[in-house]
């Protein structure tokens, strides 16, 4: 039997796939290919297996954005393994070409012009199309399109081989978890880039502690997990499986005590920290290796237990995996000088997500009871639903949001306190105003300014015109990427974050898997320049409060400290820090 996650995913991929077969067929399929949108993300977010609705449509159809039609198809594929009007769809668009539509560029008017003009029905026919030139003289087809439309596919095809941080945690966490139930496993952790937050992932790395004894034995039941697909190669210490569900490969290393935190720290890397604390060790007369640290003349056994034995010898601070890059860690570790990073229970609240309200998938009350049980320690929300222009994400007008306003204030006096804060994401239109009126602004507890169009330009002016504005308090998602989709719009970044320090502006750390926006280079950046930063989920269903950790690690590994994330503190706090702006004017 599949596993839950697997059998969401494909049949929300499924869904997307109709939608992406209606918006192909035209304007008068509009409606359609939304809906069938909606109802891929609700099913990807279920917490549940949705194999429970194969017997209840009932149930299926009440659950937000899946409607009495739509529960029908699913409920075929649940029974079937098809979905009738899914063929007939196929026999009418080139369905090789379907995914390609999530790229920015590759719209279903490009995708209806590169099959009905030259008959292209798969990738690979496209990449053979745009390395021969035979989209050279079509009309509409110029060498900047061309180069956008290698640009994006280039960009699809790297998100194909690597694994979001996210996907990767997940699957490493699912592999690791059914690894630690062993009876030998005395330790078990990830490794690897996954372990040090990297954005994406290429193979899961574990690293193991067990007897030297059961270490055979131990390899071979890994082989034998439900959860692998494939056996790539094996051995008594060293095991490399394909995993069913995301096909990522995952290398696994299984040691004794006495090497356990050598093997942590070599496995983990990067390759450029490892060669220089190699280098150190030759420079003490010692030999450094994933087995141990060893005197070099003697072969005498040093340190190796434990990482942090190891960099104690190396007379070297503990370094934590997210620094792990060889970007100056090492030198300011041999001053003992490395920041206190951040921790995620230090996180007082989320400042951007969305409810039904908007394109949310819950209401605020059921989003309020999930945070408040699944995350004690939060002393705020703040429901940021979007403003009028985002049309397809169903908009708040000026009169709805005054509704949202008396529901919120109705919530919080039945929870007896204000947990709810009144917030929006406002859209920055193209000549860097908002769209909202300022008289509205005003009363918002919290605006996050956010750029959803005009991608193709630099948007650095409207961001600086934002930052400008006395109620903006945030720039949500400053970069505009999707990874694996689109690389974001140009932006000077050293402008925006002068800017943004200058006016008392926050920007965002988004956390949703596929933006990761602010990365942790820029985040790097922002600290340089004195500005704060806000770590948001832009949560649009329940699941998604969980990315607050990849959120955590992308700060971390920016070197952020607790004082440089606003949303550690207290809302008094953070009304201070908002109302300085607007003092400032």
């Amino acid at each position: 039997m599949e596993n839950t996650t697997t059998q969401n995913a494909v049949v929300a991929g499924l869904l997307h796939h109709m939608a992406a077969c209606y918006k192909y067929l035209g304007a008068k399929e509009r409606f359609r290919a939304i809906a069938y949108d909606v109802a891929s993300r609700t099913v990807n977010n279920l917490q549940c297996d949705i194999a429970v609705y194969k017997d209840d449509k009932k149930a299926l159809d009440e659950l937000n954005g899946i409607g009495s039609s739509i529960a029908d198809k699913i409920v075929e594929f649940l029974k079937t393994g098809k979905v009738g009007k899914f063929e007939q769809l196929k026999k009418k668009v080139p369905e090789g070409l379907l995914d390609l539509m999530d790229i920015i560029g590759f719209g279903p008017a490009l995708v209806k012009v590169m099959y009905e003009k030259l008959g292209i029905r798969t990738r690979d026919q496209l990449v053979e199309a745009l390395n021969t030139g035979r989209f050279e003289g079509l009309r509409g087809f110029g060498s900047k399109k061309i180069d956008n439309m290698k640009k994006g596919l280039q960009l699809y095809s790297e998100a194909q081989s690597r694994l979001l941080l996210w996907n990767a945690l997940k699957a490493g966490s699912e592999i690791l978890a059914a690894i630690q139930l062993f009876p030998e496993v005395m330790k078990a952790e990830l490794a690897g880039s996954l372990r040090r937050g990297k954005e994406t992932i290429g193979d899961i790395d574990i690293v193991i502690m067990a007897a030297v004894a059961d270490q055979a034995r131990l390899a071979k039941k890994i082989t034998k997990l439900p959860q692998v697909a494939a056996v790539l190669a094996g051995g008594e210490t060293k095991v490399s499986v394909r995993l069913a569900a995301s096909h990522a490969q995952v290398d696994v290393r299984i040691v004794p005590p006495d090497s356990w935190g050598a093997a942590l720290l070599y496995f983990t890397g990067s390759k450029e920290h490892n060669i220089r604390l190699r280098t150190i060790a030759r420079e003490k007369g010692w030999k450094l290796n994933e087995y141990g640290l060893f005197d070099l003349h003697t072969e005498k056994y040093l340190a190796g237990k434990t990482e942090e034995d190891m960099y104690r010898y190396l007379g070297l601070q503990y370094i934590p995996p997210e620094l792990r890059e060889e970007k100056g860690e090492i030198d300011i570790a041999a001053k003992h000088r490395l920041p206190v990073l951040l921790t995620a229970g230090q996180i007082k609240g989320d400042m951007h997500l969305h409810s039904k309200w908007s394109d949310g998938e819950e209401d605020i009350d059921t989003i309020v009871q999930y945070v408040k049980k699944n995350f004690p320690d939060y002393a705020y929300l703040v429901v940021t639903d979007h403003s009028p222009s985002e049309r397809v994400a169903h908009g708040l007008t000026e009169e709805a949001f005054l509704l949202q306003f008396a529901a919120i204030d109705k919530l919080n006096k039945k929870l007896g306190t204000a947990f709810v804060k009144k917030g929006v994401e406002v859209d920055i239109l193209m000549d860097g105003s908002l769209d909202l009126p300022d008289r509205l602004l005003q009363q918002f507890d919290w605006v996050v300014a956010s750029v959803h169009s005009g991608f193709t330009h630099d948007n650095t002016a409207r961001l600086l015109k934002a930052c400008e504005h006395p109620c903006v308090n945030c720039i949500g998602h400053p970069g505009g990427r999707l990874l694996g989709t689109w690389e974001g719009y140009a932006v000077n970044w050293e402008q925006l974050m002068v800017k943004a320090a200058a006016t008392n502006t926050a920007l965002e750390i988004n956390a949703q898997p596929d933006r990761m926006d602010l990365p942790d280079e820029l985040v790097k950046m922002a600290l340089s320049k004195d500005v704060q930063l806000v770590i948001d989920t832009d949560a649009h269903a329940l699941a998604h409060f969980d990315f607050m950790q990849i959120g955590v690690t992308i700060a971390r590994r920016g070197w952020c400290r607790k004082e440089n994330i606003l949303n550690t503190c207290s809302w008094k706090e953070i009304q201070q820090f908002r109302n300085k702006k607007r003092k400032m004017k």
